[in-house]
């Protein structure tokens, strides 16, 4: 259910470093550092194994900034769905659904933030 999760960091190249070498361990790595999409000009660092980053850590902000959690949707469709029915509960826009091909070129996703301000995404992965 959960695709991906990603957390604000004080320091983001001390942070890097930690993660990269506790989670080597465990087999992950830093697959790769994108602008994060909720505070665009900072960096996010996405670590995981076997090329999927799932772990992402980012921004140089205060550590009261919002959570982000993803939730794995099956098609676009749901993804929609989600969206409106996330903004019809009380959310908050974050990123209406569509495509973000910075991450890669199937990437279907919707951003809301819910009542305490957390970003909460649905992803779909598969193409159309």
């Amino acid at each position: 259910m959960i695709d991906h999760i990603g957390f604000p960091v004080s320091d983001y190249a001390r942070a890097k470093a930690f993660y990269a070498a506790a989670l080597a361990p465990l087999g992950y790595s830093l697959i790769m550092e994108v602008t994060q999409q909720e505070r665009p000009g900072e960096p996010a660092a996405g670590f995981g194994a076997n090329g999927k980053p799932d772990f992402w850590i980012g921004g140089e902000g205060a550590l009261n900034k919002p959570v982000h959690i993803a939730i794995v949707a099956r098609d676009r469709p749901t993804v929609d769905a989600f969206y409106k029915a996330a903004i019809a509960a009380g959310g908050r826009d974050n990123g209406a659904p569509g495509i973000r091909a910075h991450y890669h070129p199937n990437y279907y996703g919707a951003f809301v933030l819910d009542p305490d301000g957390h970003n909460i995404e649905a992803v779909c992965h598969a193409p159309e």
